[in-house]
This record gives C-alpha cells, structure tokens and sequence, in this order.
C-alpha cells in the first residue's frame, strides 16, 4: 500500500476521482461507522491433491501437472478522523472527506504447470491475473474504480533437490520476498487507479530475473527485478543485487542482500539548510543508490534463554552522484509462555530509518525500497503506516498474541512512532507549510509522532478459509498537535474478512 502526502496532497473533489460504473454500490450497513469494522473474505488452496478430489487440478499424468489456482476477497472498511484530519488544517477547501467507508474486492485467477525432466529436473510455470475494485471512495480519496493486471507470467527450470548443488532460474513476472522483507518484498502496487487499497491483491514484479543455487543449507540469490508500479506514478525503476543465506534446521538463519538501483526516474527530497524553507526535490535521485542488508535470527536457545528468540536488521545505503549516506535497523525479542493458557507470545521491537538532517549538506534520508508493510512486517505503526514510509521514523513496538484454539488466534499491537530529525521530510516532504512567523518550513517541530494500537482477530474457517477482523486507533503526537495547531483527535477505524477458493 502505497502512503500519501497528509501535509501537501492537494485532495481533488470526488466529483473528480469518481467515475460512473454499473456495479452497485455498498450499502451503509456494511461499513457501520459506529463499529468501525470491515468484513474480508478470502481463501486459498495451497496444497496439491490427487486429481479425483482437486476440481483445479486439469492433468496429472506422463509427469505434467497442469493445476488452476482460483483466490478472491470481498472486504469492508470504515474509518474515522483519517489522516487525523489534517485536511481541514493544511487543505480546508480541499472537500476531503475524513470519515470514508467502502467496500473493495480483487479475484485472482491463474494456471501452473510442472513437467518432469531427465535425472530428475523440473520445468515449470505459472500465469495469473488480478482484478480489483473499489465501491465508495476510500481513506486516500480515491474510489469507484479498478482495474485487471497481469500477475505472475514466468517460465523456470529447477534441478533435481536430492543432489548436492541445485540449481533454480527464472524469468518473468513473479513475487520475490529476500531477507526479512525490510527492502524487496511488495513488487507490485494496488489502490488508487487499481482499486482494492487495503487488500494489496498484487504482489508480483512487473518482470523479474532470478538465478538461485544451493548447497546444502547455504542459498546464493543473483536477480533483476522491474516493480508492478501504478500507470500514474510510474518511476521506471530497474534494480538488480544478490543474496546469500544460510538457514539452520532449527529455524535460525544468517544473511546479507545487496541492491543497486539501476534505472530510475523516481525523486528524493532533501530538507533545507537549518529546515528552513521548503525541501529541495531532486529528480531521479534514487538511480544510483546502493543498499546492503545483514539479517539474522537465533537458534532455539535452553536453559535460561528457553522459550526466546533474537532477531536483527542493519542496513547501510549510500549513493556517491548525490551524496547520499543514509541507515537503518531492527532488533526484536520474542518470547512464548508456553506453560499458560492459550500459549501467549510477546514480542518486543526497536527499528529507525534515518532522516535528512537539515543542519548539512549531505543526505542521509534512508529509501526503503520496496518493503514488506504489513503490521506483521516492516510497517511502522498501523494507522500509521498509511502515512509514514520507513525513512527518518523510528518506532518502539509490542505485539501480544494469544491462541485460544488452533482455529482463532487474537494480536494486539502497538507502537510509540517518532522522527529522527526535526524540520525535515518525514515521508516525502510532508510538512511543507509557512509558521505564524511567515517562514517556510519542512517536517515536525517535535519527535513525536503518533501512538498507534491494533487489535487483530484471525479464524481459520476451513483449511480453505479464512476471516480476519481488526480495530485500530492512531493517537497524534505532539508533531502532528503542532501542525493542527491544537490537540488532534484519534484516527479510527477497522475492517472484517472472507476467501473461497477451488
């Protein structure tokens, strides 16, 4: 999901991001304010069975396995005070409305195929497609509209995993995850002219070119990947890197990932001399830049330690043509009470993104490419997360989560969200405003940011589907207060979900 600029966005009128459509609109019942609740239906089958009780699987013999894969969503949503109602501060004849409900569904059709080779080798493929859709207009002003994108298109050949080096290659449209997800993960983008905002059907790069090979538990990654990017804001980006790990059977794992920009028109904001004035918008800015990602968890430990597992990010970036020098990190601490009632587990987590300092010449705002932002993920924040990219924010978190059978499952988040430079960008130039002494200034005069807080509950119906329900507050911090000029009020809202797939 892609955030937005909450200080400078010039919010068009509906009228304008509207279009006419048959498809009927969303009753009010559905996104009922006062419950803040939206309701998602999805489901996915991701298991091969025989072809008697698979109806999706087409052919099974002469060592081709030609399988369909059919997933789609239906989710609702209503929220309240979006954006804290910045808005009516830095926008008021903007007509933005900051209690939106509506109703957003994606299918994803596809078909793979599997063919046996000599000694063992496989040849396959997969070919999918989403299509998406938005009734009412949702948190980013956008609404009644969708559209149907190529997914997954790609062609690969594998070597037989029972010898020593294996080898895996592919070409085409497809999704890749590295690491932990902190830099290249979300391939595609969804929302705005796509429709289905909160959903993010897509994930697949636009084309991807991936060569893997692995030696017992060692796995060396070398690709190319183009992202899925919107029509509307396209930044023709290229990147290209490797990656290497190493997992342990025991669940631990060791890794680094290199990425370089190759190609791309996208632009960088720089903060201006002492944050006065407004950022200086650099285009292209971000061919170039360099980034190299070490990630690590722990083993299982005893004795003392039993029950806790350590996790760890560092990245250092850089980019010489414009003199970037940027970083960032995570560390989190997870522990499970496995002798109480309902097996909860907590997890504690630190991570900070630098931002530009505006007190010299060089930047140091970190470019978090294309990271994973669930709440699960890399997201700061939940609400939050819709605001803030991960650069020049860092963010104190709490997850709790609880199993009161193997079906349900309950988390609670929360996360204390705040800037690491003042008076500059803390998304993408956001706080670009003139002060009450005429001056022309950029970002947060205070670090605080936000107190977010999310309540999850997730059912497994069937093991082909499932429901997800959540509620939500965003409590502004004194940053936001200073820009409102006065006490903001709480950003709500929530969603409810269901999948069938065969």
């Amino acid at each position: 999901m892609r955030s937005v600029d909450f200080y400078t966005k010039t919010v068009k009128p509906r009228t304008r991001n509207t279009r006419s459509s048959s498809v009927p609109q969303p009753q009010a019942s559905l996104v009922e304010k006062s419950a803040f609740i939206g309701l998602v239906f999805c489901c996915t089958t991701t298991s091969a069975q025989s072809q008697d009780n698979d109806p999706l699987l087409f052919h099974d013999m002469d060592g081709l396995k030609v399988r369909g894969h059919l997933q789609f969503g239906l989710n609702a949503v209503a929220e309240s005070n979006v954006f804290w109602d910045l808005a009516a501060t830095t926008a008021p004849d903007s007509g933005f409305d900051p209690d939106p409900e509506w109703l957003e569904g994606y299918v994803k059709p596809g078909v793979s195929f599997t063919y046996q080779l000599q000694a063992g080798n496989e040849l396959y493929g997969k070919v999918s497609a989403v299509s998406s859709y938005t009734w009412g207009t949702d948190a980013f002003d956008t609404g009644d509209t969708g559209d149907t994108t190529l997914e997954e298109a790609y062609l690969a050949f594998r070597t037989d995993p029972r010898e020593g080096v294996t080898y895996d290659i592919s070409l085409g449209p497809r999704e890749l995850t590295l690491g932990t997800g902190m830099l290249i993960a979300n391939g595609a983008t969804s929302g705005f002219e796509r429709g289905a905002l909160k959903f993010g059907p897509r994930k697949a790069w636009e084309m991807a070119a991936i060569g893997r090979v692995s030696v017992e538990n060692i796995t060396g990654t070398a690709f190319y990947v183009d992202p899925n990017e919107l029509p509307s804001t396209d930044g023709n980006n290229e990147l290209a890197g490797i990656d290497l790990r190493s997992d342990t059977p025991q669940g631990g794992y060791l890794g680094a990932t290199f990425v370089t920009v190759l190609n791309s028109d996208s632009p960088y904001p720089q903060a201006a001399a002492d944050g006065v004035g407004a950022p200086t918008v650099t285009s292209g800015a971000r061919e170039d830049t360099d980034t190299l990602n070490l990630y690590a968890k722990s083993n299982p430990f005893e004795g003392n330690l039993e029950n806790w597992s350590f996790t760890g990010d560092v990245a250092y970036q850089w980019n010489d043509r414009i003199d970037l020098e940027a970083w960032a990190g995570r560390l989190t601490a997870d522990y499970t009470f496995a002798d109480l009632l309902w097996s909860p587990n907590l997890t504690l987590g630190y991570q900070t993104f630098s931002g530009d300092d505006p007190d010299t010449s060089q930047l140091e705002r970190f470019d978090p490419l294309y990271y994973q932002g669930s709440p699960s993920a890399w997201a700061t924040g939940s609400k939050s997360a819709s605001t803030f990219i991960n650069s020049n924010v860092n963010a104190l978190t709490v997850a709790l989560q609880v199993k009161p059978s193997q079906q349900d499952t309950l988390t609670l988040r929360y996360a204390h969200i705040r800037a690491n430079e003042l008076n500059s960008p803390v998304q993408f130039g956001q706080a670009t405003r003139v002060d009450i002494d005429g001056n022309v200034v950029s970002g947060v005069t205070d670090e605080h940011l936000a107190d977010d807080v999310f309540l999850e509950y997730s059912r497994i119906i069937n093991r082909n589907t499932f429901l997800t329900a959540g509620l939500s507050v965003s409590f502004p911090g004194t940053g936001i207060d200073n820009v409102i000029g006065e006490d903001g009020d709480p950003w709500t809202g929530g969603f409810v979900n269901v999948v069938f797939n065969y």
